[in-house]
């Protein structure tokens, strides 16, 4: 089975269980530490030329076919070798998607992490899994309410995902340290945000772990944090939120867990307290009641009695650079013209354009690595607005 059918099936009803060699490995980081290049984009690459290295090789003509003044910055080799090694030296292990040890929840997602930063025990990120989420400036029952839920859930066999933030994030952390945690954290390994927050990361991953997408030393910025919310809620059959305010980080955290099909819950809070208007709000548009573990736990066990079902896709076809025509200017013309500010879906710009679907996700392909486009979920794409 050749790498595109692996990767490209990675949605099938069963992992394909791809193996990377290590150069191919080093490949996949290059790949995803280059500019405009996301999870959507590196597995339409991974797609369209069936691997990393033919999509490496592929990125400078692309760019400056979508209009890019000069060609965007491709990670080196000694880059991600560099990087490779920093990892190992603190025990850090990239898992790639589509191997046996990718979360297989995460694996649902479409923005799925190509690569995985892993510390700890890759076991915990396998087990059947309750994120719980919350307020930074939690109160004294929120905290120990919190810690008591992620005990007893950790009790009946679940591990708790969260954030490692302030708050509601470390109680439910510390509450589950023995029975297994995982922290998805906004920066890379040696960024841990919160500082203070360092020891506890150290201590998770005796029986749980910390796992990141960004580089090594990446150090989070504020668009990071909702980034990495999405992995908080992918890892997880259901997200709980405590004590939220009514636009805070844990309300985009409950957005993308019902995007991602997941089970949100919300633990009821005081009508004056602000910091609950957010969870309560929640309820009301019905989000799952929580005063007790086993709320959840009556939830979330049939569904994890069911396998895990991802639908299968059919792999496009790969066509290398050298193999099938270009776009040609007048049909980058007629596809660029039908995108706007408004995402539009790759489904009906094919429709409407009339063009064979390689050659419109090329275009798109050449478009976004010159910056200038922004993929969405649901297989959605726009222009960003600042080049309108």
């Amino acid at each position: 089975m050749d790498r595109l059918t692996s990767v490209a099936n990675i949605g099938g009803a069963v992992s394909t269980g791809i193996h990377l060699t290590d150069d191919e490995r080093l490949d996949w980081l290059r790949l995803i530490r280059s500019q405009n290049v996301g999870p959507r984009t590196f597995r339409a690459l991974i797609d369209h030329y069936g691997d990393a290295r033919a999509a490496l090789a592929a990125l400078p003509g692309l760019a400056r076919r979508g209009g890019a003044s000069a060609p965007g910055r491709i990670a080196t080799r000694e880059e991600a070798a560099r990087e490779m090694r920093a990892a190992q030296s603190i025990s850090v292990t990239f898992v790639a998607l589509g191997e046996p040890d990718y979360p297989p929840r995460l694996m649902m997602i479409d923005d799925a992490p190509p690569l995985l930063a892993v510390r700890g025990k890759l076991a915990a990120i396998m087990r059947p899994t309750v994120a719980i989420v919350g307020a930074r400036n939690a109160s004294a029952a929120g905290i120990k309410f919190a810690e008591r839920l992620a005990r007893e859930l950790g009790e009946a066999g679940f591990v708790i995902a969260s954030g490692l933030a302030r708050g509601i994030d470390g109680a439910a952390h510390r509450g589950s340290l023995a029975t297994g945690t995982v922290a998805a954290i906004a920066g890379g390994h040696n960024s841990i945000y919160p500082p203070e927050h360092a020891p506890l990361a150290d201590a998770m991953t005796a029986e749980g772990a910390v796992l990141s997408e960004m580089p090594i030393d990446h150090e989070p910025r504020a668009r990071d944090f909702p980034r990495r919310n999405r992995l908080i809620s992918g890892l997880a059959a259901g997200v709980v939120v405590i004590e939220a305010a009514q636009r805070s980080g844990s309300l985009i955290t409950a957005r993308m867990a019902l995007e991602q099909g997941r089970e949100v819950f919300a633990v009821p809070g005081s009508p004056l307290d602000p910091r609950c208007e957010g969870s309560n709000n929640l309820l009301k548009q019905g989000a799952a009641p929580v005063t007790e573990a086993g709320d959840v736990i009556a939830a979330l066990r049939p569904i994890y009695e069911r396998p895990v079902h991802l639908t299968a896709r059919e792999p496009e076809r790969p066509l290398a650079p050298s193999s099938g025509r270009e776009p040609n200017e007048d049909e980058r013309t007629r596809i660029i013209a039908l995108l706007g500010p408004t995402p539009v879906g790759i489904d009906d710009l094919i429709r409407l354009s009339g063009l064979p679907p390689a050659i419109v996700r090329t275009v798109l392909l050449e478009v976004e690595l010159a910056g200038k486009l922004e993929r969405h979920g649901g297989g959605q794409v726009s222009l960003l607005v600042s080049l309108m």
